[in-house]
C-alpha cells in the first residue's frame, strides 16, 4: 500500500513529503526552506528567526477569533542512524518507507517518525479548510536530537499563544506534563602513537554489531547492551590475556542514542595470535549470554586490518580502558514520587579513538540537579588525565497536575476513549523544558502516536494510532474556548 493512501490521508502526504528532505541536527538548511515554502503557499504569515527555527501563524476560524491562541510544536530534525552494512547517504536520500501491516517502517534506516509525524500533524492543520481552531501559531524548532539550540534560541516576543501542544511523544494513550534535564560531557586528549615492527604484531578489527540500541532516555532502563561498553570488556580482556595494544576506537555519532554497533583495531604479537580467535570466541560467548534477554542478535567478528603499524601509547591505553570500565552507564537512580520511572541515568554514547587524538561523549539526564551534577563529577574523577567539558545543559520541565489544559485534554480523551489516559513525566529531553521557562504563561502538555525503536532502524509508528492522536488534536483544539 502506497504511504499516501494512508488516513488520515493529510498527515502521510505531508510526512511523506518532508521524509523525502535530508534533515539531521545541524543540516537542516532544506527542510527550513521547504517549511518556509509551504507556510507562504498557504497564504499564510510565515517567519524563520535567526538560528532556523520556523514560525507559521493561522487566523482563527469562524467565531473562534476570540479563543485562547494555541502554539502547536514539533521539531524539524531527526536521528539519522542505519544499519551497520547500509550504503544509504542521508544527505542526498530520502527515507525508504513501506507499510507493514498496521505499521509504517523504514528500509534499513531511522524512520524520521519522532518528529516527523508531529510535523506532518500540524501541516495538515494548517493546510485544512474545514477543521475548527483557535488562533494558531506553529512552530517548528531546529536541532532538537543534538542540542534544543532552536528551543534556547526563541525569545519571549515570538509567540503569543496561551496553550502549546508539544506533539513529540511516543505513546498515544499517555499525555506528558513533564521531564528531565540533561547535559552532554564531552572527553578530549591527545596520545603519543607508537610505532610497532610490523615482523613482531598483527593488526586485527573486531566488530561489534547485532545489537538493539535505541533511545538514550526512554530505553536507558531495559537495560540493554552499550557497543562502547562491549567492546571495552572485550579489550580489557584481550589485553589482559594477550598483552595487544590499541591501534583504534570507532563507536557512536549521537548522544542520544544507545550506541548499537563499533569496531577496534587491535595488534597482537605473532606468536600470541594463534589463541586470539578461541579468546575472542570465549569473550562473545560470554558477553551474549549476559545480553541474552535484551540484545539476542549480539555479534563479535574479526578480521585482519591492512592499518598502519602505530598504537597508542601504554599509559593513555591503560587510563583510557580503565575510565571506560569504570564510566557509569544506564539507570542511576529511579524517581520515588512517580513509580517505573526513572531520575538519574548516564548514556556513553561516542568513543572515538584514532591519529593521536580521543574524543568521547556521554549524555547525563536528571530531573534532578544535584544528582545530574554527582554523574558528570565521576565522569571528570575517572577521566583526570583528559579535558572535560559541559556542552548544552538543558532544564527539566516541572509538571503542573492541576492545570486546566491537562483537565481539558483528559476529558477529551475519555470522550473520545472511554477512559482517562496515564499522566507522565518521561526520563527524556522535551523542549517544553526549554519553552516553559522563557514562556511561564503557557499552558503545556505533550503527546502523540505509538512510535517504537526510535533513534533505531527499528524505528516504526503505528497507523491506527496516528488516527487516533489525530482525532485527539481535533478535539482539542475544538475544545479550548
Amino acid at each position: 500500500m502506497s504511504i499516501t493512501a494512508l488516513e488520515p490521508n493529510s498527515i502521510w502526504q505531508h510526512f511523506e513529503a518532508i521524509n523525502a528532505i535530508p534533515r539531521a541536527s545541524n543540516k537542516e538548511e532544506q527542510i527550513i526552506e521547504f517549511m518556509v515554502a509551504f507556510g507562504k503557499s498557504l497564504g499564510l504569515q510565515t517567519s524563520v528567526d535567526t538560528v532556523g527555527n520556523v514560525i507559521i501563524k493561522k487566523p482563527a476560524t469562524k467565531s473562534r477569533e476570540h479563543h485562547k491562541s494555541v502554539v502547536l510544536q514539533g521539531h524539524l530534525d531527526m536521528v539519522h542512524q542505519k544499519e551497520a552494512d547500509s550504503n544509504f547517504d542521508f544527505d542526498t536520500q530520502g527515507i525508504q518507507m513501506y507499510v507493514d501491516g498496521d505499521w509504517v517502517k523504514a528500509k534499513g534506516t531511522t524512520l524520521g517518525a519522532d518528529n516527523g509525524i508531529g510535523v506532518a500533524t500540524i501541516m495538515a492543520i494548517l493546510s485544512s479548510k474545514d477543521i475548527a481552531h483557535p488562533p494558531i501559531e506553529a512552530l517548528f524548532t531546529i536541532d532538537e536530537e543534538k542540542g534544543m539550540t532552536g528551543a534556547m534560541a526563541l525569545t519571549e516576543d515570538q509567540l503569543r499563544g496561551n496553550i502549546l501542544l508539544n506533539l513529540d511523544s511516543e505513546e498515544d494513550d499517555e499525555i506528558t506534563i513533564g521531564c528531565a534535564g540533561g547535559v552532554d560531557v564531552e572527553i578530549k586528549g591527545k596520545y603519543n602513537i607508537k610505532i610497532l615492527d610490523a615482523k613482531e604484531y598483527e593488526l586485527y578489527e573486531i566488530t561489534v554489531n547485532g545489537l538493539t540500541g535505541g533511545h538514550s532516555g526512554v530505553d536507558i532502563h531495559l537495560n540493554r547492551a552499550n557497543a562502547i561498553q562491549v567492546l571495552t570488556e572485550c579489550l580489557q580482556e584481550l589485553i589482559s590475556t594477550l598483552d595487544c595494544r590499541i591501534h583504534s576506537i570507532q563507536v557512536g555519532t549521537l548522544t542520544n542514542v544507545i550506541p548499537r554497533n563499533g569496531s577496534a583495531i587491535i595488534a597482537i604479537r605473532e606468536d600470541k595470535t594463534a589463541l586470539f580467535p578461541e579468546e575472542l570466541e570465549s569473550i562473545q560467548s560470554k558477553l551474549q549470554k549476559k545480553y541474552k534477554d535484551t540484545d539476542p542478535e549480539l555479534n563479535i567478528a574479526s578480521e585482519i586490518s591492512e592499518n598502519a603499524m602505530g598504537v597508542l601509547d601504554i599509559q593513555t591505553q591503560k587510563n583510557l580502558i580503565s575510565a571506560l570500565m569504570k564510566m557509569p552507564n544506564g539507570v542511576h537512580a529511579m524517581t520515588k514520587e512517580i513509580p517505573g520511572l526513572v531520575q538519574t541515568s548516564n548514556n556513553i554514547a561516542i568513543a572515538n579513538i584514532a591519529e593521536s587524538a580521543f574524543f568521547m561523549a556521554c549524555h547525563t539526564r536528571s530531573s534532578v540537579d544535584a544528582e545530574r551534577d554527582e554523574l558528570t563529577d565521576q565522569v571528570k574523577k575517572y577521566f583526570s588525565f583528559a579535558t572535560v567539558t559541559e556542552v548544552g545543559p538543558y532544564p527539566g520541565w516541572a509538571p503542573r497536575p492541576d492545570s486546566e489544559l491537562l483537565s481539558l485534554a483528559k476529558a477529551c480523551y475519555k470522550k473520545l476513549n472511554g477512559e482517562f489516559p496515564a499522566i507522565k513525566s518521561i526520563h527524556a529531553g522535551l523542549e517544553c523544558g526549554i519553552l516553559s521557562g522563557t514562556f511561564p504563561h503557557m499552558q503545556m502538555i505533550s503527546f502523540g502516536p505509538n512510535i517504537l525503536g526510535a533513534h533505531s532502524p527499528e524505528e516504526r509508528v503505528q497507523i491506527s494510532s496516528v488516527q487516533k492522536f489525530w482525532k485527539l488534536l481535533i478535539e482539542i483544539l475544538h475544545s479550548i474556548e
